[in-house]
């Protein structure tokens, strides 16, 4: 399946980044919109209804932030926000708004690219589970079963807790998608309390050891320090 049946949305008011971002992902068969202005994006995202979404936040006229609400209120389109701003506190914010993915600046094409792919698999298979619920979820040798609950690292079956299943269950069915504390918190427990945070990256400790990762090891699981987890998307390496 080509990728030139997806439609890119750029926003972004540097026209040096805009023209180098769109080479790119012309140059990979993408078709692509730009806009240098959140407003001129609005009208854009309503006009032409892109597949995934490319937004810088500091845009002239308003915050890209904005955007992402808007957004919101109606599509659940992709979006990976490529901000200058590298504060926590910006990237949760941006996260929990509904942003699928954050990219700081200076990034790099190779990283940006794959995070796009990453993130309209994600997409995909996210409209896949809603009209089609249960199935299996593979990612490398990793293989987790929604019907029987069970999820197998090779040929050997991993004993999780029911707690740690709904982590990876969770994190699964958003593969790709960056998913800050808050999210996975709220999911999983169903309410948030001082150290909660503490107990998710307990059970991300322990599921991590029983599926073989060491420490620091980029496999299945990105942690996203500061803001939360991301499940590589299915076929993702």
């Amino acid at each position: 399946m080509g990728n030139n049946k997806y439609k890119i949305l750029i926003v972004e008011d540097e026209a040096n980044i805009r023209s180098f971002i769109k080479a790119n992902l012309e140059t990979s068969d993408y078709q692509v919109l730009c806009a240098e202005t959140c407003e001129l994006g609005m009208m854009m995202y309503a006009s032409h209804h892109p597949d995934l979404i490319v937004l810088d936040l500091g845009l002239p006229d308003r915050d890209g932030l904005d955007l992402i609400q808007k957004i919101r209120e109606s599509d659940t389109a992709p979006i990976i926000v490529l901000s200058a701003r590298t504060n926590e506190r910006d990237k949760v914010e941006a996260l929990d708004l509904g942003a699928n993915d954050y990219i700081t600046k200076p990034f790099g094409t190779e990283e940006l690219l794959a995070r796009i792919r990453a993130v309209l698999r994600s997409h995909r298979h996210s409209e896949e589970e809603e009209s089609s619920p249960g199935g299996k979820f593979h990612l490398q040798d990793l293989l987790i079963d929604y019907d029987t609950r069970q999820v197998f690292v090779g040929k050997e079956e991993i004993d999780l807790t029911q707690t740690e299943y709904n982590i990876m269950a969770f994190l699964s069915v958003h593969a790709g998608k960056v998913l800050t504390y808050a999210a996975i918190i709220q999911a999983v427990w169903g309410y948030s309390d001082y150290g909660s945070v503490k107990k998710l990256q307990v059970n991300m400790k322990n599921i991590r050891k029983k599926m073989g990762v060491t420490p620091g090891e980029k496999r299945y699981i990105i942690n996203e320090l500061g803001v939360g987890y991301r499940m590589l998307a299915e076929d993702e390496t």
